[in-house]
């Protein structure tokens, strides 16, 4: 059996020989207010260390989450995040994006699945355009992410989005419109939240959520944000945002280099436990995008 600790030491080689890490640091101690604000559950929040980290809770009564205050049309999205421990099953904790169209609406997805004390979490990411979901992915993490803080991260511009964990990526979603594929081009705010989702989240639902275990507590930092923000004429501006004078909009951020394919073809290997597009059941026909957005 290939173990945590072995496939932790084969990244950081990769990582070292490939400048995986090489993505620009965005991680600064910026006050939760100057970008974010509160979207419901207020008396489930809490703040640190001047306003820079903040706990969400939930118990049966509530949970709570916070979106930025303004939309983005592309950018580098970066959350520090530490999940619930304990019995979690039933616990959602998530970061997104995602826009305010109620129809045909956009969304790139990070949701934390709790499970049961002792069995592992799994990170699901799921890609929405144009109103079409059912993108899901779940990888089981090579760490314990209630133990520490870890960075979770988006990358989204004209050519791609990449999901990264801790600088490591772990799924692509191509931008090939060209070949009739949805690609999410919609003003997109960024969102987080702590739910109970036991009607699926552990074992498709049969798993539900232990309310004796509440509050169940997710704590976030580094509320900085890189992307590129819109004003109020946001369909026209978005344009904007497709600039290279936007870092994550250069030509080196179009798609990852052979290192970098490495590094995430070693997760998704190891660790990866369900790929919508291998599942005949719910797609007998794959999706059109499992062949045309391949990992190259």
């Amino acid at each position: 059996m290939y173990s945590h600790q072995q496939l932790m030491m084969d990244l950081v080689v990769v990582l070292l020989l490939c400048g995986v890490l090489l993505l620009p640091s965005t991680a600064k101690d910026v006050p939760f207010d100057d970008n974010y604000r509160i979207t419901y559950g207020n008396d489930h929040v809490a703040f640190f260390n001047q306003g820079t980290q903040l706990q969400l809770s939930m118990d049966v009564h509530s949970g709570a989450g916070f979106g930025s205050k303004v939309n983005y049309g592309s950018g580098f999205f970066d959350m520090r995040i530490k999940v619930p421990n304990k019995d979690s099953a039933g616990v959602v904790t998530t970061f997104y994006l995602s826009s305010n169209s109620q129809y045909a609406h956009d969304e790139v997805d990070f949701e934390f699945l709790g499970n049961k004390e002792g069995k592992p979490y799994a990170l699901q990411t799921n890609v929405f355009a144009r109103g079409v979901g059912g993108r899901e992915e779940r990888t089981l993490l090579w760490f314990d992410p209630t133990a520490d803080f870890h960075s979770y991260q988006i990358l989204w511009n004209p050519y791609h989005i990449v999901f990264y964990v801790d600088n490591i990526p772990i799924r692509i979603y191509k931008n090939n419109t060209a070949s009739g594929v949805g690609y999410p081009s919609q003003p997109m705010q960024i969102l987080a939240s702590l739910w109970d989702g036991d009607g699926w989240a552990t074992d498709g639902g049969k798993t539900k959520t232990d309310w004796s275990q509440a509050p169940f507590i997710a704590s976030y930092q580094d509320f900085n944000v890189d992307g590129c923000p819109l004003t109020d004429n946001q369909n026209m501006d978005i344009q904007r945002c497709q600039s290279p004078n936007y870092w994550w909009n250069q030509r080196k951020f179009w798609k990852l280099d052979s290192n970098q394919m490495k590094a995430m073809e070693a997760v998704r290997n190891k660790y990866m436990n369900y790929d919508y597009c291998s599942d005949r059941n719910r797609y007998p026909v794959p999706p059109l995008e499992c062949s045309s957005n391949t990992y190259e």
